[in-house]
């Protein structure tokens, strides 16, 4: 495949009020592509798209919304084809983690926290991947993490939806083969984002540096428009996904819970 051609195009960006959704916003506008931007502060939003109308003279459509509910996605096609947008790109960016000892975590918070990341995800990819294929070049990026590749005891559920988003967009990268859509998982592993303020705690590095929402975005894009994509990419921390191959798994786990405990010590 060659690069993606984003002119004429509109990508449809969850989670874009700040840090990873706001970068995949700035570049794909600089990229040339109308957007359409889902996040729940309104008032962020109305910023974020006269700045990217007026610097790109990109077509930006906002939309404030929590989208946590079971029809998400359908909901939201249907909202913009009646508006007569039709989107060719989506980045499922927004979620939201938590940093505790199981037994500690608010059962509604989790049950949230599943139904953005897991449910809406999925509702969102589903209502767009007719669409999307059909337009020939769309492309499909869902963010997953660092976390996905082992178990990561105090941030357990969140680790396991994880796990969940990785799993499920490799597998829709095959059955996408041939048909023009490019399907990415994006794993990034600690980064600068309001992500650990949300989740209540700091994080562990991983022996990683932190690294930027803007270099995540850059290498995702960069990723799509390779020749042979793969399924996902790993944007820093790959020695702890290795790992996680190769130790016994009850050594990954013991490790995991270690650098778990010392980073919510130090919160």
């Amino acid at each position: 495949m060659n690069a993606v051609d984003y002119r004429n195009q509109t990508t449809i960006v969850t989670g874009a009020s700040s840090g990873l959704g706001e970068a995949f916003a700035r570049q794909l506008a600089a990229r040339g592509s109308n957007l359409v931007l889902v996040a729940r502060r309104a008032d962020r939003l109305e910023r974020l798209a006269e700045e990217l109308n007026r610097t790109h003279g990109v077509t930006v459509t906002t939309v404030a919304r929590d989208l946590g509910r079971p029809d998400a996605g359908r909901t939201l096609r249907t909202e913009l084809e009646t508006r007569g947008i039709h989107a060719t790109g989506l980045v499922n960016n927004a979620g939201f983690g938590t940093h505790h000892a199981f037994p500690d975590e608010d059962p509604d918070r989790l049950q949230s926290m599943i139904a953005l990341n897991v449910a809406a995800l999925v509702d969102l990819s589903h209502a767009f991947f007719a669409p999307l294929t059909a337009a020939g070049n769309g492309v499909l990026i869902n963010t997953a993490s660092l976390l996905g590749f082992q178990p990561t005891p105090y941030m357990s559920a969140y680790g396991a939806t994880k796990a969940f988003v990785l799993s499920f967009t490799e597998s829709l990268w095959e059955e996408a083969r041939g048909t023009g859509l490019r399907v990415l998982a994006i794993s990034p592993g600690a980064m600068d984002s309001e992500f650990f303020d949300a989740a209540g705690s700091q994080s562990a590095d991983y022996g990683a540096k932190r690294i930027s929402p803007e270099d995540v975005a850059r290498i995702a894009l960069k990723t799509v428009d390779r020749r042979s994509a793969p399924p996902s990419v790993i944007t820093n921390g790959r020695p702890l996904a290795f790992a996680s191959r190769f130790l016994p798994r009850r050594a990954v786990v013991h490790m995991m819970g270690s650098l778990q405990r010392r980073a919510m010590n130090r919160g």
